[in-house]
């Protein structure tokens, strides 16, 4: 099955978020801002997530109309 842009931009924000994540986990924040920067970040992207993941049910709920 073809990847919808749904699938493509979710993708696209979940390797945003590994990097975040594997950057933080390898010690790479500098001072206790930063860290609260790039964990902000990563709500940021589960939000993003999750207002993706809404609008793709809703949208093929529509579909099946």
């Amino acid at each position: 099955m073809a990847k919808s842009v749904f699938d493509v931009l979710q993708e696209k924000i979940l390797e945003d978020k590994a990097s975040t994540q594997e950057f933080l986990a390898g010690g790479g924040a500098k001072d206790f801002a930063e860290y609260r920067e790039l964990t902000g970040k990563i709500r940021g992207y589960d939000a993003c997530i999750n207002h993706i993941e809404d609008l793709a049910k809703h949208y093929l709920d529509d579909d099946d109309d």
